[in-house]
């Protein structure tokens, strides 16, 4: 049901109040102009949450980059968690994951055609972008996890709500999940909530809709996960077991924030799971390598390794997994995919608001030319987005 993975500390609520209290006056700020928000002349597209921990970005920002890759040059512009590097850096053929993140470098190398940058000052990267002359040809940025980086303001603001861990039923931080209110949801022009089960019944739909509260200029939208085919992670990997196959024993290595659903998903697809859970975005040391081959040893035989994407860019470049683990590890790769029929409409609305902000694509007019209409000079909601 939705909201259950959500724990409150309510001994922390106290402390909850003095954090809110510090948000609220930072929301503030930028609501009234005393903090300003700059906008830039190509379209900007933001992808966020208000939670801390997985809400599905990646796989909506590749969504979004598999939509408008080959109708305008897409930029990809994160922060980097937990890079070893500092300052702007832009992924190029021989960048390496500690450089730029996992999620960028997921990105990077699953995407050539695009530009991935990370940058904490979202400004500063967006300005470097745009002027430096391997990437002055981008025509639209999308900013990776920038919801409450409120020194740019984007075109269009599309917040994600994890269906397991809804804003309406959660806490603000440390008791809860939350990074700044639930009243945050107002600023964005899209909300979608994720990872919904797939046998979501309608009359759920229904109160999910009216439990969100939006504004009529919002937009509600709901996606559920798909898995693809599990790939080898190691070139030595024997061949993966195809997706009408029943998995054997699973051992289920996750660093993500939110590996719950995963598990739900799998559950029925294989004989048994054994999970080894890690922190979000975790640096896999040796002696955790060395336990995930004790584990996959000791379990029963058949058995396959199972991780995530995004866990496989950091698994791959370490060594000390055995023989055996290597041949046996499989990426599980994932898509979003949007519920009630409503794909083409969300797709509708993105590329209508970059073709009414983009000068020179092929989403263009040929008649706006140079008097097109940038995110600079969009005065309100309905001109931006286009609905």
């Amino acid at each position: 049901m939705e909201g259950d993975f959500i724990k409150i500390n309510k001994w922390l609520l106290p402390f909850a109040w003095l954090y809110g209290l510090g948000v609220w006056l930072r929301n503030l700020l930028f609501d009234t102009g005393v903090i300003k928000s700059r906008r830039f002349d190509v379209p900007v597209i933001s992808v966020g949450n208000i939670t801390v921990g997985g809400s599905g970005k990646t796989p909506h920002v590749e969504y979004l980059i598999r939509l408008l890759h080959d109708k305008v040059k897409v930029a990809v512009l994160s922060r980097g968690y937990k890079r070893k590097s500092r300052g702007y850096r832009l992924a190029k053929a021989g960048t390496t994951m500690p450089e730029i993140g996992d999620e960028p470098y997921q990105m990077h190398r699953k995407f050539k055609d695009i530009h991935v940058a990370v940058e904490a000052d979202r400004c500063k990267g967006i300005e470097t972008l745009l002027s430096s002359e391997e990437t002055k040809d981008t025509q639209l940025v999308l900013l990776d996890d920038a919801y409450q980086h409120r020194y740019v303001k984007p075109g269009l603001n599309i917040l994600l709500v994890d269906y397991h861990r809804l804003i309406i039923y959660d806490k603000l931080l440390p008791a809860g999940r939350l990074r700044e209110p639930k009243e945050g949801k107002n600023r964005a022009d899209i909300v979608i909530i994720t990872k919904c089960p797939k046998d979501l019944k309608p009359m759920s739909f229904r109160v999910l809709q009216r439990a969100m509260a939006l504004f009529p200029y919002q937009q509600l939208y709901f996606t559920t996960i798909d898995q693809g085919p599990l790939e080898p992670l190691f070139p030595e990997g024997e061949s993966a077991p195809t997706p009408t196959e029943k998995l054997p024993h699973v051992l289920l290595v996750t660093g993500i924030a939110s590996p719950e659903q995963m598990m739900k998903d799998l559950k029925g697809q294989c004989e048994s799971i054994t999970p080894m859970q890690f922190s979000d975005h975790h640096l896999f040391t040796p002696s955790d390598l060395e336990a995930i081959n004790m584990a996959f040893k000791m379990m029963p035989k058949p058995a396959i390794v199972i991780t995530t994407e995004k866990d496989a860019t950091r698994l791959e470049t370490v060594k000390g997994l055995s023989a055996e683990v290597r041949k046996h590890i499989y990426v599980q790769p994932i898509r979003v995919s949007f519920m009630l029929d409503e794909e083409e409409k969300f797709n509708n609305n993105i590329i209508d608001y970059v073709r009414k902000h983009q000068r020179n694509s092929l989403m263009a007019e040929g008649t706006h030319g140079d008097n097109a209409p940038s995110g600079d000079n969009s005065g309100n909601r309905s001109r931006t987005i286009g609905f």
